[in-house]
């Protein structure tokens, strides 16, 4: 069996997640084809879903993305810090953050509250704030609610009569767009249309309105307007899990888990494994250590039941995760220690997706992605490019 390789063919890895950025790249194009015309933002927040947030940022630029989205200050400066000069929006700040900074680096901020204005207002020293107004359409979560609305859409307005700022966009989320059925994608749009007349009303012009999500892009024309910003579809994980599955919406998943096992031994009927002997072994069994954790970001609610591919067949995880590392069950296959494992990925070899390891967690495939640590390098490939080597580890 093959063993997994540090960048450059050096002394092999303990674990790595493997990223082809062409499957991103695909992705993009994708979402582009399904967004109607409208611009397209790709979300690369918290590390690119686990992916990388700058080499994820930079295929998806290679790919046509027009934008790039970013949750919090140090992802989009850090986005600026790596080279990117394209439009980048960033939409989660707190009171007293260096909004100067990415003011003067000429990211598109986001505000859904007076005081959001009078600190973007202050920030300024040389170019205006480019700022997108944000209506709480009925997620309550950020935004302006209806009732508030009027008020935040006069502050803008005042700012932007001094200079200060310019009003670029008008902005909402979805709470429910991964069921596309909901009724609740239906009042949030209506809620939506309503803030953007009224904000015309007042004299705003913004140039992007943009309500829709992965799940919207995908399923929900009508919340296209002039902007989409889809997040996990990016990374090829669909938002409505095995519901609908990836390769149903053309898309190719981007990572792919493997690790080497640390150690392989046969144990006796009535063995209990890991903490809380949670598993006893029915039979004589011969069992592998995987050297990945809860540390690693293994979701520890996944004991007794995830799946992993090893000896080209599928697996369960036996016993708890523990933090550094958990136990699959061989059964009486022969292996040794150094054997390579898949714990997920895009499944076109039979291996576990992420969406298998959020079922077996009772959570969802991005949180599978996102969660993992930094002690998994990241090693990037492009399956466009046969023969090539190139490839970092971080």
């Amino acid at each position: 069996m093959s063993t997994l390789q540090s960048p450059g063919g050096g002394r092999p890895v303990r674990a790595e997640a493997v990223v082809d950025l062409a499957a991103i790249r695909h992705n993009v194009s994708t979402l582009r084809a399904r967004a109607d015309g409208a611009q397209l933002m790709t979300v690369v927040k918290a590390d690119g879903y686990g992916h990388g947030m700058v080499p994820v940022a930079r295929a998806a630029r290679e790919a046509g993305a027009d934008w790039i989205g970013a949750a919090v200050l140090e992802e989009a400066l850090a986005l600026r810090a790596a080279g990117d000069t394209g439009p980048v929006f960033c939409w989660l700040t707190t009171p007293g953050e260096p909004l100067e900074d990415a003011i003067a680096a000429g990211i598109d901020l986001s505000a859904g509250a007076p005081w959001e204005i009078d600190e973007l207002a202050a920030g300024v020293t040389e170019r205006p704030a480019r700022v997108h107004l944000k209506i709480d359409t009925g997620m309550s979560r950020g935004g302006a609610v209806p009732e508030e609305w009027p008020a935040l859409i006069r502050a803008a307005l005042r700012e932007q009569r001094t200079g200060r700022i310019e009003i670029k966009g008008i902005w909402s989320h979805l709470a429910s767009a991964d069921e596309p059925k909901s009724a609740a994608n239906e009042a949030q749009l209506a809620t939506f249309t309503e803030a953007v007349e009224l904000a015309e009303s007042f004299g705003v012009d913004a140039e992007f309105k943009h309500l829709a999500n992965s799940g919207a892009t995908l399923a929900l024309p009508d919340t296209h307007f002039d902007l989409v910003r889809p997040g996990v579809a990016t990374y090829g994980l669909s938002p409505f899990g095995h519901a609908l599955p990836s390769e149903e919406l053309g898309l190719v998943p981007a990572m792919t888990l493997t690790a080497r096992l640390a150690m392989v031994k046969r144990v006796p009927a009535g063995a209990g494994v890991s903490y809380g002997l949670t598993w006893t072994a029915p039979r004589p069994s011969t069992l592998g250590l995987i050297p990945l954790g809860y540390g690693d970001g293994l979701p520890r609610h996944a004991s007794n039941g995830a799946p992993v591919q090893a000896r080209g067949r599928r697996r369960t995880v036996v016993g708890r995760i523990c933090m550094d590392q958990c136990v699959v069950n061989l059964e009486d296959d022969e292996a040794a220690a150094g054997d390579e494992v898949v714990l997920f990925g895009p499944g076109t070899g039979g291996e576990p997706t992420a969406d298998d390891w959020a079922e077996a967690a009772g959570t969802i495939n991005y949180e599978i992605v996102t969660r993992l640590g930094p002690r998994i390098p990241r090693r990037y490939v492009d399956s466009a490019a046969p023969g090539s080597t190139a490839s970092v580890e971080r």
